[in-house]
């Protein structure tokens, strides 16, 4: 009995260490978790996956995200209704969050739950229009779209130019 005390006081010691991080240390935790249960999602290492998920949990940012992951991991090794709830758990954390709405529809619709999956498909959508994600480009892509972005803008301004420049000759000559 007084060893398991012991334990659960240390247990009760880590978490509160855990929520005392910094913030920005919390977020590159979490961050590490996500890509490590994604990995192990990845191996089909379910458990795996879900026990770094949840220990994540405990950090108490990106719930969100974190949710939505182990509703992936939930729906991959067929647990429906867990998925199901995980979904809805990230949802509650961010209503935007659409790939957990659209993965919600999904879910109801592997149910057999169609009037729902259509519903819940419909809102994703309305999401996704609403919030258009922001492209992820690498810095090699960024330098050549403000490249692209330079010329094309010299290009109209010289053929504004050019264009002043015979509408200028031409009213010159006739008048």
């Amino acid at each position: 009995m007084e060893r398991h005390k012991e334990s659960e006081e240390s247990l009760d010691l880590e978490l509160e260490s855990r929520t005392e991080l910094p913030l920005s240390e919390r977020e590159e935790k979490v961050s590490k978790s996500l890509e490590k249960a994604q990995e192990m999602r990845e191996e089909g290492s379910y458990d795996e996956g879900k026990d770094t998920l949840l220990s994540a949990l405990e950090l108490e940012v990106k719930k969100d995200k974190i949710y939505y992951r182990l509703g992936n991991i939930f729906f991959d090794s067929g647990d429906l209704d867990r998925a199901e709830y995980a979904y809805k758990r990230a949802i509650e954390e961010n209503e935007e969050h659409a790939n957990a709405q659209h993965n919600l529809a999904v879910v109801y619709k592997q149910q057999g739950r169609i009037s729902k999956s259509v519903k819940q498909r419909k809102k994703a959508n309305k999401i996704e229009l609403e919030n258009p994600k922001d492209p992820d480009l690498t810095e090699e892509e960024k330098s050549y779209a403000k490249k692209f972005a330079v010329k094309l803008v010299l290009l109209i301004l010289g053929g504004l130019a050019g264009l002043g420049l015979v509408i200028y000759l031409v009213s010159t000559f006739i008048f």
